[in-house]
């Protein structure tokens, strides 16, 4: 029902808290999936894990950045952010709350996204188990996966964006 990069985004997103790997998991699935648009649901939740790395990094200005990305993108899906098992709603006034606290310049805190559907509840509870995680548990800001961008192999990322520069100027 539900793909499965999906639902490990989700076993890290509400379980270890490694934001980093649920970006890297729903990109990879976003770039191979027919749906490479920019406003793809897929895209807003990559934003909003990427702007609570951000937030607990202290890189507010880059979590605001990327969190007003994600609800602007989520709320165009709204429909589908229902379809993907979330509460919209609660998502919705959750990130409200997450905006303004980063705006206050508050700590990160762990969030948990509201997931309404009882299977996809369940798959991620079992997946979750399975990884030895807790669901919903609270992270620490001085964990080892606090700094994974720095541990990242970029060379393929630099090298697809100065191929898409090149491409660019050439249509220029």
């Amino acid at each position: 029902m539900y793909p499965k990069e999906y639902i490990q985004f989700l076993v890290h997103f509400n379980g270890d808290r490694d934001y980093f790997e649920c970006h890297e998991l729903l990109e990879e699935y976003w770039k191979e999936s027919n749906d490479k648009k920019k406003d793809s649901i897929w895209v807003g939740f990559i934003l909003l894990a990427v702007s609570r790395y951000h937030h607990r990094r202290g890189n507010f200005k880059g979590a605001k950045r990327t969190l007003e990305k994600a609800i602007k993108i989520l709320s165009l899906q709204e429909n589908s952010s229902s379809i993907m098992g979330l509460e919209p709603n609660d998502l919705f006034a959750l990130l409200s709350k997450i905006l303004s606290d980063i705006d206050k310049g508050a700590q990160y805190q762990s969030i948990n996204l509201p997931v309404k559907d009882p299977v996809l509840l369940q798959a991620c509870i079992t997946e979750c188990e399975k990884k030895g995680f807790i669901w919903g548990h609270v992270s620490s800001v001085a964990n080892s996966i606090v700094h994974r961008h720095k541990l990242r192999d970029r060379s393929k990322v630099i090298e697809e964006r100065q191929e898409a520069m090149r491409i660019r100027k050439g249509n220029e």
